[in-house]
């Protein structure tokens, strides 16, 4: 893995999406920011002001693709 400058994201306007998989139970969720151009954002729903974990639009489009091909599988 290469080293990368980590530079702040500006969030500002980030519209959050919660998966439509989640329930209102409280329980483990992750919110996605894919609005922002050039960065997709994901945070813990739980803790919306807390840390922001930004990535690339292309990194996100394979990690969900290896999700939807089952390359990526939960441990629990």
């Amino acid at each position: 893995m290469e080293p990368r400058n980590l530079i702040p994201a500006d969030l500002t306007g980030a519209v959050w999406k919660k998966s439509s998989r989640s329930g209102n139970n409280g329980g483990e969720c992750v919110e996605v920011a894919s609005n922002l151009g050039g960065v997709v954002a994901l945070r813990d729903s739980k803790d919306p002001r807390g840390p922001v974990l930004t990535i690339a639009p292309a990194e996100w489009r394979t990690f969900l693709g290896g999700i939807k091909h089952g390359r990526l599988r939960s441990t629990s």
